[in-house]
């Protein structure tokens, strides 16, 4: 086993290298990435990013959202994956926040909302610029941080809770840059070799032994 690794420290160069990167999802504001995200629940980035252009024409704010319905709203997420549920999701959204300004961006209030975890919601949150109020973990965090000896298990809920009782709320971008970094190099099949963390990461450090 590695020796007991400081996170707070170590983990910044990951945070370095990912500080400025914008999420996957190809949007264009507020409104749309709250729609994007709330469809690419257990679908792909690019899946949503394909069909995101012609659902925006159609519907191209909360307020024209709120009058869809969902035999409207089919042509443009027929192809999502929970297509049904999610088409429901968003026109009740919408109808509770009727205009874009009235999107909230604090994590009680977007959690409130249908179709928005946490997960969702601190994607929101990092991309509106605004302060952490948790970490981001997706299916590459659940698949890094244990890898890497951060936290353990394979549940998201309590994988978030040990990275946020490791790291100051300052690094809580943690989150985005391990996915970043699962996307990127730590893959299923891992690329140690060219990964900025392996010095302190007890999955590669358990391949030397």
């Amino acid at each position: 086993m590695p020796a007991k690794v400081n996170w707070p420290e170590a983990i910044k160069p990951l945070l370095k290298k990912y500080k400025s990167k914008k999420h996957p999802l190809d949007y264009e504001s507020i409104y749309q990435l709250v729609v994007m995200v709330v469809l690419s629940a257990q679908d792909s980035d690019r899946n949503i990013n394909s069909l995101a252009p012609a659902l925006f024409k159609a519907f191209p704010d909360m307020k024209a959202l709120s009058k869809a319905t969902e035999d409207t709203l089919q042509p443009y997420v027929g192809k999502v994956r929970n297509f049904g549920n999610k088409a429901k999701w968003l026109i009740e959204m919408a109808g509770k926040i009727k205009k874009d300004e009235a999107i909230p961006l604090n994590l009680e209030a977007l959690t409130a909302l249908p179709g928005i975890g946490r997960k969702s919601a601190n994607v929101i949150l990092r991309e509106a610029g605004k302060p952490a109020e948790g970490v981001i973990v997706d299916l590459h965090v659940v698949r890094v941080a244990p890898r890497l000896g951060i936290a353990s298990g394979t549940d998201p809920k309590k994988i978030e809770k040990q990275i946020m009782d490791t790291l100051p709320s300052s690094e809580w971008d943690a989150g985005m840059a391990m996915s970043f970094l699962g996307r990127e190099i730590c893959r299923p099949q891992p690329k140690c070799e060219i990964c900025l963390m392996r010095d302190v990461c007890a999955y590669y450090q358990s391949l030397q032994s």
